[in-house]
């Protein structure tokens, strides 16, 4: 019989967890004197009672090791559960939302896909932004450690070619998840400390850098300004390109640098063909901004790298509506997200890796047509791979194409035009941010879709945050019967 009892103690430790947070909005409301910290006190009471006692009922099953069944829902039961209690302060909070709402900002929070259904930032009580904020930094660190620890153990969309590379620094293995885990956590918050003290250095207030940092290092793009980033033009458009950058990085690569080994990050396919994508789209949309827009040539390239960064990496910052440049960069600005960053970092999408093995399986099996009797060995990497790789980043690929289908039909029959349906769906699905056109575009939000569409697209983050076969995993019988 399946036991349900340790995911609902990880679960409850984990909503416990959440609920401290909630203690730091409560205090900077406190210093503020705004009379909103009641809002975080009840918010945090409610969210470590529940699950301090769901906790403690499940205690009993503590000391056994976790089946593939109960890692799968756990992983999945976690991104749904938190943002129930995520969406607390704002239910009860000052921007007097609907549940709908609530749980559609909390899970654009976790997921850090930075869509949000709020306008009037700039007046919300200061508690409120640093939660929102909060939930990106919280999710950022989250997926990291899914993506490098879970994930590839769980043979997700290809992930488990990162299997042996995750725990293997300088050719020591780690004897456990713990100790990796825990290195990543310290190098996220090393590079958050230091991206608050870059933006405030560039003429930031100290709680815009602070919020900002949370939200640009957990690739979220949640901001404390309707303008976005747009309120920061200039310099801190360069320094945030870089820091998005940074955090789209696979984290693995991080810890071999601290660990005294800098050829693995150099080396590294995955990386090299990422930067090459940013610049050369952005080296041609600012040209195509300065021949044919006659705009400014320091703009152009500097809106350009900001934008193309930030979608691709799935931040969904908007220094500018880039709608405004015309057809052909809506059209780019749409396929960048669907391409994403690196895997094991805060970015989403389908990622990187997944076109490289792809295109080099289509490759090898163009070679087998000339060459029927050669043998051609698919690598990675200069490492060859297996079947099993491919045939689940082909999986993952089709998966991806079929729901963006689907979660774009299911938004059309909910009264949506085409270009907010499919849109709507990617940002969703890639867990980009904004979409495209007037209504969800990078200069609108997602306050005016309907209940059901708000729902569609809470479901389209949670499932495309997870590698989208961790969640359907749990949809089919034979799954559970394994």
């Amino acid at each position: 019989m399946f036991d349900i009892r340790p995911v609902g103690y990880v679960i409850g430790l984990l909503v416990a967890a959440l609920g401290a947070t909630m203690l730091l909005p409560l205090l900077l409301d406190l210093l503020s004197d705004n009379g909103h910290w009641p809002v975080f006190l009840e918010s945090a009471f409610i969210t470590i009672l529940f699950g301090s006692l769901l906790a403690l009922s499940c205690q009993n099953a503590v000391g056994e090791g976790l089946t593939i069944q109960q890692t799968f829902l756990l992983t999945t039961g976690v991104w749904a559960a938190l943002p129930l209690f995520g969406a607390l302060p704002f239910v009860i909070g000052a921007t007097d939302a609907s549940f709908t709402d609530a749980y559609f900002e909390a899970m654009s929070g976790l997921t850090t896909t930075g869509a949000t259904v709020f306008s009037g930032l700039d007046e919300l009580p200061a508690g409120l932004l640093l939660w929102r904020s909060l939930l990106q930094w919280l999710g950022g660190i989250g997926i990291i450690v899914v993506a490098m620890v879970f994930l590839p153990e769980l043979r997700v969309g290809g992930m488990q070619i990162f299997r042996s590379e995750a725990f293997d620094t300088l050719g020591k293995i780690l004897p456990r998840a713990a100790e990796i885990a825990s290195q990543i956590t310290w190098i996220y918050v090393f590079l958050t400390v230091v991206t608050i003290l870059l933006y405030a250095g560039l003429g930031m207030s100290f709680f815009d850098a602070v919020n900002h940092a949370l939200t640009s290092i957990s690739t979220g793009g949640f901001s404390t300004h309707d303008a976005s980033f747009g309120a920061f033009q200039g310099a801190p458009e360069y320094a945030a390109s870089v820091v998005m950058l940074l955090a789209s990085l696979p984290f693995v690569r991080y810890i071999q640098l601290v660990n005294g080994s800098a050829k693995p990050m150099l080396r590294d396919s995955q990386i090299r063909t990422y930067l090459t994508i940013i610049l050369v789209v952005a080296v041609v949309l600012a040209l195509f901004q300065v021949f044919y827009d006659r705009r400014g040539i320091e703009p152009s390239i500097r809106e350009a790298l900001f934008n193309v960064t930030s979608i691709i990496s799935g931040t969904g910052y908007a220094s500018v509506d880039y709608q405004e440049w015309g057809t052909f960069a809506a059209m780019v600005f749409f396929f960048l997200g669907l391409i994403g960053g690196c895997a094991g970092s805060t970015a989403c999408s389908v990622k990187i890796f997944r076109y490289q093995i792809l295109f080099s399986a289509v490759v090898n099996q163009i070679k087998a047509l000339h060459s029927p009797k050669g043998v051609f060995i698919l690598r990675y990497d200069g490492r060859p791979i297996g079947d099993d790789v491919v045939n689940s980043v082909i999986s993952f690929f089709v998966l991806f194409t079929v729901s963006l289908g689907l979660f774009a039909v299911a938004l059309a029959m909910t009264g949506l035009d085409f270009t907010t349906s499919i849109s709507g769906a990617a940002a969703g699905l890639a867990n980009i941010g904004p979409g495209l056109g007037d209504t969800i575009g990078p200069s609108g939000n997602f306050s005016s879709l309907n209940a059901t569409a708000k729902w569609i697209i809470s479901a389209a983050m949670l499932i495309g945050r997870l590698e989208l076969v961790a969640v359907y995993a749990l949809l089919t019988a034979a799954f559970w019967r394994a």
